[in-house]
């Protein structure tokens, strides 16, 4: 009865229409990551009412917390192909192990995270400013995030089973309760309880939380194409290299994006310290851009790894071209909301004069990389779905250390803030050159020995 019960549900990604499909599994997704990203921008909004250092200081803080979303998120990319090409091979039972192999990755990242935290949270600050209220405010609110890490890392687990599955109506669920629950606790921490930045840190811990518990009841109880279960458990290698063959490439490629955030920190502080703040605001806008097609890719991800499986390339492909559609058309608009309405986004921040000068072209000139960065980001979850992460990383490594921190650099060496945000666009031109050569790779490799008579 329980092979019954399970058929239905697992050809879903291999029979549906894909339109129907990728709107289905996409949407819900999409729906709770800009939930995800009106809450990283509400949080902003309140700490900019503090000061702006408390701004700077949060603005700084994003490195790290970029870097915790990087090791989650890629093991949870790492977790997703393999359990939905075990369920497309109808191996069952390896999706099980690969499901709670996936959970013990996330408690362990957090246990690292959480020593980290407590150990160099101060030093970290310090070597980017010596600003008193900006390293005190930065420190408190990263220890915070850091030794109360265990939430993220659950949470973003346990809503990969949910994705991989198909059932991303309740990985939405869980996402949007977590980020109202912030939403709501952040002005109540900060302004009422007259908590500061540390705040906005407890706020954002407390949504993690109660997102990771709806996600793991989520999982027990409508879930039933996997079993989450931890009795008699035991670490598997195999499995664990399985995961991470794919999620560690995945991990340094977002990792990379800390780095590149650092660095660009260090080159703007040279020329105004409210450049840093602007680029902490650029973060915080563009997600309500990106966080959508992140969705998008999400939903696109376990599609191409089951039919991958299910060796059913004319679905992989189509997924992939109506991928990169629906990406190019958010894209499209979040760049003609940036160039027609820059000013009236930055004074969400509370903006000063300089930062408004500073921020104004700022958001113009960076905006313009959108579309293409569109491209790549659909590109580089095609290959991860297909076990080729290392061809994403590449990409990335390319796109924001290889390519824009040297021209940032460059730049930079004018002496005009201006002329640094054109590291952006430069940048991503390099990086869909190679998304395109990475395609035609993949496809002669992948795909057409799929379709070539035996």
């Amino acid at each position: 009865m329980e092979e019954k019960e399970i058929k239905p549900q697992e050809n879903k990604m291999g029979v549906l229409p894909i339109n129907r499909l990728l709107v289905s599994m996409s949407v819900p997704i999409m729906l709770s990551m800009l939930v995800q990203a009106l809450y990283n921008i509400v949080d902003s909004i309140f700490v900019s009412r503090i000061s702006e250092n408390a701004l700077n200081a949060v603005s700084l803080a994003f490195p790290v917390q970029n870097l915790m979303i990087a090791v989650a998120t890629g093991t949870g990319v790492g977790i997703n192909a393999l359990l939905s090409k075990s369920l497309g091979e109808k191996r069952f039972e390896r999706a099980n192990l690969t499901a709670a192999n996936g959970v013990f990755l996330g408690v362990c990242s957090a246990a690292v995270f959480a020593v980290l935290g407590a150990l160099f949270s101060r030093t970290f600050f310090l070597v980017q400013t010596d600003v008193a209220e900006i390293v005190d405010g930065g420190t408190a609110y990263i220890q915070i995030c850091t030794i109360c890490s265990l939430g993220i890392f659950v949470s973003i687990s346990v809503e990969r089973l949910l994705q991989a599955t198909g059932r991303t109506i309740y990985s939405m669920i869980m996402q949007m309760v977590g980020a109202v629950t912030n939403m709501i606790f952040d002005p109540i921490f900060i302004f009422v309880f007259d908590m500061g930045v540390a705040g906005a840190a407890w706020a954002t811990v407390l949504g993690q939380v109660i997102g990771a518990a709806l996600g793991i009841w989520f999982n027990a109880r409508r879930n039933p194409e996997i079993t989450l279960s931890f009795k008699g458990f035991r670490p598997n290698g195999f499995i664990i290299r399985r995961i991470y063959s794919v999620g560690v490439p995945s991990i340094i490629m977002a990792s990379i994006g800390s780095v590149m955030t650092f660095g660009l920190n260090k080159i703007l502080i040279g020329l105004a310290t409210t450049a840093t703040a602007v680029l902490g605001v650029y973060f915080k806008l563009q997600s309500f851009v990106f966080m959508p097609v992140f969705g998008l890719n999400n939903g696109m991800v376990p599609i191409v790894a089951y039919n991958f499986g299910a060796r059913k390339p004319e679905r992989m492909l189509k997924t992939v071209k109506l991928g990169i559609c629906y990406a190019t058309g958010i894209m499209v608009l979040g760049v003609a909301v940036f160039q027609l309405f820059p000013g009236v986004l930055l004074g969400m921040f509370e903006a000063s004069e300089l930062m408004l000068e500073i921020g104004v072209p700022a958001l113009k000139i960076i905006s313009l990389h959108f579309v293409l960065a569109g491209f790549g980001i659909v590109s580089s979850s095609f290959f991860q779905a297909l076990g080729h992460g290392v061809l994403s990383l590449i990409i990335s490594l390319v796109r924001q250390l290889i390519v824009l921190l040297p021209a940032a650099w460059l730049l930079s060496l004018s002496g005009q803030v201006e002329l640094v945000w054109w590291a952006f666009p430069i940048a991503e031109v390099f990086s869909v050159t190679l998304s395109v050569i990475f395609l035609f790779y993949v496809h002669r490799r992948e795909i057409r020995s799929m379709t070539m008579p035996e």
